[in-house]
């Protein structure tokens, strides 16, 4: 199974820019958003290597990429992701059929790790198969320099926050020992 290939259809949807009083760049910014969780470029296209690995148990599934980007579209991506839960904190998402999402975006707290960290807990709310369906996505974003990591991690029966937590953590320093030079652990140990 390749990861680069998941793809969750309740994030696609036009952006209803009715949302937004007065503020279209707003309604960009979610519409951003929901295209970026959609196609898993989160902090945009990266500048050099980037690998990305999946996760999946039940419902649920854990993106996690790696990847390389020159520190101005990094700094960039990092402050667009620090402006969502006010730009976005609620709206609608309409899918090509005419049915409507309802978005939620509120800040989440990430452990301490790498230079500068970004995390939030989308929740969108629609139907599947004519049924009511809740996706909730843990989205974090930490930089190490001008190398950074991405996890999305959730799905139909909500976000595990503790694998979000660990996903992060051990992320970043596997990140730190290769930018060291260091090889780093096949696995985690529970020391770690």
């Amino acid at each position: 199974d390749n990861a680069s290939t998941w793809h969750d259809s309740l994030l696609i949807g036009k952006v209803d820019a009715a949302d937004f009083v007065s503020a279209k760049t707003q309604a960009a910014n979610c519409q951003r958003l929901l295209d970026s969780l959609y196609s898993d470029d989160l902090l945009g296209k990266p500048s050099g290597a980037s690998a990305l690995t999946g996760f999946q148990q039940g419902d649920s599934r854990l993106l996690y990429q790696v990847a390389a980007y020159t520190k101005s579209d990094l700094d960039d991506s990092f402050k667009w992701l620090g402006s969502l839960t006010d730009d976005c904190d609620q709206f609608t998402a309409v899918d090509s059929d005419g049915s409507q999402r309802t978005v939620q975006v509120v800040a989440a707290s990430l452990p301490k790790s790498g230079d500068a960290r970004e995390g939030l807990t989308v929740t969108v709310k629609g139907t599947s198969n004519g049924s009511p369906v809740t996706l909730t996505l843990d989205v974090a974003a930490v930089r190490v320099g001008t190398d950074a990591i991405t996890v999305t991690n959730g799905g139909l029966d909500g976000a595990a926050h503790d694998s979000t937590d660990s996903a992060v953590q051990l992320g970043t320093r596997r990140l730190q020992d290769v930018q060291a030079g260091r090889t780093p652990a096949p696995e985690p140990s529970g020391g770690q």
